[in-house]
């Protein structure tokens, strides 16, 4: 790796972000985040749709439950084997043919009849809309070392923009017209983005690593044994996605039931209050570039942690679920964006690569906490969810703290 690389490493946290450079302007930043965001949709389009889907296609209750947990997967599988790819190749060109791909993935799920053909058009959905990932280190490479968090933060934005109104446009759509317009209509604005993107993004300036493909799946793996930085913040990554994921992926459950009987809607339209707290990204993301990514991220667990006490009035409370949210959505983002804004400054040249292995932690937590939260809920209730989500939440916090006493007992001259 390069010398500048280790030099990052060497740096606290708080110090990677810092440094000078133009700012990129706004009206690219906002094609990436406007790309992003309706790319990752796709990824979370079926959470307010589970029951519906499940009737239409005979679907035990077990088995639907296993279209959140595929797509994750997949999702998973495309961040290790297919994000990594824009280090070695065009990434205009690996946008927009993955792009392409993903509409024939959506247009496998429109047009489901069985159960096996469903799954397997979620796992392809989920492994191609990694473009979104992708599009992150391509707008992170244009950017300036010194507004690279406000970049990476706006960027972000329109990622968790798409993750909540996921739920809203398909829940809408699903009461209008059946769930599978949702995914044709998907499959028809990614058709034209793919389009637009040809067109708008810019040609790629520079060689790319000459590196043969296994050995770029090699080299993720490697840097991942060399940067201690970057385990620390997968490690983050995986615990705050697991807490985000026990929240949206069985919160739909109790708004089903008594006492509130709430349809596609209006279960959907909660993403709507999440929105509130996504604009968070933004902010962390420019603390980032004032050098202040510890005490960002110290905050912002401490918020996930106690946004669970709020979340679980639920059934007794709507306004309680809206300020749960918030403050849940609020902290998941603004750890994200400053993650992902460290490890990228770690090795720019390898962006794709440190992205790409760091979004697995994600799929994974993802996964994790979708899988755990629907099956607790069905054997002790909400309560229990809640807990589970508090008990990520507060593992966060703990390894934050421990990461904090570590370094302060290195710069008092202890051992840690």
């Amino acid at each position: 790796m390069s010398g500048n690389g280790a030099a990052v490493t060497r740096r606290s946290e708080d110090e990677a972000g810092r440094a000078d450079g133009y700012v990129l302007p706004r009206g690219v930043v906002a094609l990436f985040a406007v790309a992003c965001g309706a790319a990752v949709a796709n990824v979370y389009f079926a959470q307010p749709l589970l029951v519906t889907i499940g009737r239409d296609l005979a679907m035990s209750p077990a088995l639907i439950g296993g279209v959140v947990t595929l797509t994750h997967v997949g999702y998973g599988l495309g961040l290790f084997f297919l994000v990594p790819l824009g280090d070695v190749t065009d990434r205009r060109r690996l946008v927009v043919v993955q792009l392409t791909l993903l509409v024939g993935a959506l247009a496998l799920v429109a047009t489901a009849r069985t159960a096996a053909v469903l799954l397997a058009g979620m796992a392809a959905t989920g492994l191609l809309a990694v473009v979104t990932q992708t599009l992150v280190a391509f707008a992170a490479s244009l950017a300036p070392p010194a507004g690279r968090g406000r970049v990476v933060g706006l960027v972000t934005s329109g990622v968790v923009i798409g993750i909540l109104l996921a739920r809203t446009v398909s829940g809408l759509l699903a009461d209008l017209a059946g769930w599978r317009s949702v995914y044709l209509a998907s499959a028809t604005l990614t058709a034209v983005l793919a389009l637009i993107l040809l067109r708008v993004l810019p040609r790629p300036t520079a060689a790319p690593t000459a590196l043969r493909y296994g050995q770029l799946l090699r080299s993720t793996l490697t840097l991942f044994a060399r940067e201690p930085l970057l385990r620390l913040r997968a490690l983050y990554c995986l615990l705050v996605f697991a807490a985000f994921s026990t929240l949206w992926s069985s919160v739909v459950l109790p708004l089903s039931e008594a006492p509130y009987f709430l349809p596609h809607r209006a279960i959907g339209a909660l993403g709507l209050i999440g929105v509130v707290g996504a604009l968070a990204a933004t902010v962390a993301g420019r603390l980032n570039d004032r050098g202040l990514a510890r005490r960002t991220t110290g905050i912002a667990l401490a918020l996930l942690t106690a946004s669970w006490l709020p979340l679980a009035f639920t059934r007794s409370s709507l306004w309680a679920l809206a300020a749960g949210v918030i403050l849940l959505d609020l902290a998941v983002q603004a750890v994200h964006v400053t993650n992902q804004t460290l490890i990228y400054a770690l090795h720019p040249d390898a962006g794709s690569r440190l992205i790409g292995g760091y979004m697995v932690f994600y799929s994974v937590g993802s996964a994790t906490g979708a899988l755990a939260a629907t099956s607790l809920y069905a054997a002790a209730g909400w309560g229990a969810v809640c807990v589970l989500g508090a008990g990520f939440s507060g593992l966060g916090l703990a390894v934050w703290v421990g990461a904090w006493w570590r370094e302060r007992s290195v710069r008092l001259g202890r051992r840690p």
